[in-house]
């Protein structure tokens, strides 16, 4: 997001409690000035002067939410209602939030609006949800909120994440030759690059605020839904020599929810994704073999989330609430 945002030539300044500043993938991150800080301990002091807070921080999957769900909903819910409170405060204006489709939750066959009802199977899904239903409550002429909510993403970035379906598959398929599909493929998920979620960012930004103002969007394209043995099969084609296995008792994930992106397509034109799976396979693949990655990285503490933070732990530089205990030794 940084480099695209910094491109559209906005002044960018990040927050961020660097808890996965050892995971950097590929050639590193761009520099931006910084306020090394945990998301729950904001001021109004580090908010002045910004017209915009795209809100992105909070424990990113399902593994980590359900490490200890109090602390998930400490973070990802009741710190992101308090950041928005703290912004309409100090006259920030647009509150973007990063939401996801995994508020739809176990949707069933049928394709979601923004209209359906939530219906979250995590608590990382039922997090969004909160913090949707508690943010909507603080809108006003002055304080204008937006929630995206992105699809399963995929794709190269300098904090890949390999719990990811497109970037885990090809993954295995090009350290392994295997596609290795851990539930029985069935679940639908809607996918979109890295790349587009940021696109959506920027052109909701751009967009007047009375189209945007606390509405809620699906950020994706419909011709972008997949069931996981449809991704298995592109990461087939794509990786020379694979196969495909499924886990020994891979059971059907309650996760499983079709999308309807019409809404952002018709309110928010500036927003064209440009990537499909098939062009983010390739990308993963050709990324892969360029740095030689191997299978003990992503499925080891590097690149896995949640292994990160217990390494964290288990070294004594983090405690149970996932504060540092010294940044100087960070």
């Amino acid at each position: 997001m940084v480099p695209m945002l910094l491109r559209e030539g906005h002044e960018v300044v990040g927050i961020d409690s660097d808890l996965y500043e050892q995971s950097t993938f590929g050639e590193g991150l761009q520099e931006i000035s910084e306020l090394r800080k945990d998301i729950r301990d904001v001021e109004v002091s580090d908010l002045r002067g910004f017209d915009a807070i795209l809100h992105l921080a909070g424990l990113s999957n399902d593994p980590l939410g359900n490490l200890d769900p109090n602390l998930t909903y400490e973070i990802n819910h009741l710190a992101s209602v308090h950041l928005a409170k703290l912004a309409k405060e100090v006259g920030i204006e647009r509150y973007l939030f990063s939401s996801s489709c995994s508020t739809y939750g176990a949707a069933g066959q049928d394709s979601v609006t923004e209209e359906a009802q939530f219906n979250p199977v995590t608590p990382y899904g039922h997090s969004k949800v909160l913090v949707e239903q508690d943010v909507a409550k603080l809108a006003d002429d002055s304080f204008s909120p937006t929630f995206l909510r992105n699809a399963t993403v995929y794709g190269v970035s300098s904090r890949l994440r390999f719990d990811l379906v497109l970037n885990n598959l090809v993954a295995w398929a090009t350290t392994t030759g295997r596609v290795y599909i851990k539930s029985d493929g069935t679940p639908w998920r809607p996918i979109i690059h890295v790349e587009d979620v940021v696109r959506a960012f920027i052109a909701v930004l751009n967009t007047p605020r009375e189209v945007v103002h606390n509405q809620a969007f699906n950020v994706g394209s419909s011709e972008e839904n997949y069931q996981v043995r449809d991704l298995a099969d592109i990461t087939q084609k794509t990786v020379p020599g694979c196969e495909i296995e499924y886990a020994e008792g891979g059971e059907p994930d309650k996760r499983s929810y079709r999308v309807d992106f019409s809404k952002i397509q018709r309110l928010v034109p500036e927003f064209q994704p440009q990537w499909n799976a098939q062009l983010g396979a390739k990308q993963l693949y050709e990324t892969y073999q360029k740095v030689g990655l191997r299978l003990e990285d992503f499925e080891g503490p590097r690149y896995k989330r949640i292994d990160q933070i217990k390494l964290l732990m288990a070294a004594d530089r983090i405690d149970k609430t996932l504060r540092w205990r010294s940044y100087v030794d960070a």
